[in-house]
């Protein structure tokens, strides 16, 4: 078996949140790091402050997510773990929505995941136990409304795993999905907080109320919570989880 001081990974959105609470766990259990983000500088000081090697690419184009792989490689050595976390939020009534905006956050959270999969997969299946990772949602299952395209990304992401792990199972290749609720992220501190300007609440009364009424628990969860699990399913341990979808959801699934 491969060691993780040998086992590289790529994991995209990695210099904030979700993606980076991911990328430094995965350092910390001595697997080399490399981070895909927008070439922005604070993308590449994030990245350069944790010692993790930065992929600049926008994942909006189609041409980057080849490029990426390769710039991968070429720096690490290889690529045994995949994690497609990148992605952003919209508010989108489907009446309204501009199309370029909804092309451009399926081509992210969607294509671009099959695509970065599909370029890495002669390196994944080198070693006999690659992983990949999809970072979907509990929107991966369930619908809100005003948000139409992050919603249909996700169902589709839990699909392409699915599918995936049908194909890659005799390469000894696995593929799982994630599916979080809210999670304490930058970009979800914003919602918060517009939401408390929009609705008249407190802050706290939009965790409680709003976003997380239909949990069990009534708390959001940690960037390092979904990263202890990515950490698990990429470990050597997790041979025999494949097209698994990891409900992470404080109970809303439970109903």
């Amino acid at each position: 078996m491969t060691s993780n001081e040998t086992r590289a990974a790529l994991v995209t959105g990695g210099t904030s949140g979700i993606g980076l609470a991911i990328a430094l766990r995965l350092v910390r259990d001595g697997l080399r790091v490399a981070v895909l983000d927008l070439d922005r500088p604070q993308a590449r000081e994030v990245a350069s402050a944790h010692g993790l090697t930065f992929i600049p690419a926008d994942l909006s184009r189609r041409a980057d997510c080849p490029r990426a792989v390769g710039e991968t490689v070429a720096a690490l050595g290889g690529l045994d773990v995949l994690v497609n976390n990148a992605g952003f939020q919209h508010i989108d009534p489907v009446k309204d929505f501009p199309e370029d905006t909804w092309d451009a956050m399926l081509h992210v959270m969607l294509t671009a995941p099959f695509l970065l999969t599909k370029y890495a997969w002669v390196h994944l299946t080198r070693s006999g136990q690659g992983r990949v990772v999809n970072i979907a949602s509990i929107h991966g299952h369930v619908a809100s409304p005003f948000k139409s395209a992050y919603i249909s990304a996700k169902h589709g992401l839990i699909g392409l795993t699915r599918t995936a792990a049908l194909e890659a199972g005799e390469q000894g290749l696995t593929v799982n999905a994630i599916c979080p609720g809210y999670v304490r992220t930058p970009l979800v501190e914003n919602q918060i907080a517009d939401q408390a300007r929009t609705r008249g609440l407190s802050e706290q009364e939009v965790e409680q109320k709003v976003m997380l009424e239909p949990a069990a628990i009534k708390r959001l969860l940690d960037p390092g919570d979904v990263a202890a699990l990515a950490s698990y399913v990429v470990s050597p341990a997790a041979w025999g989880m494949t097209g698994a979808v990891l409900d992470l959801d404080l109970g809303w699934t439970a109903r």
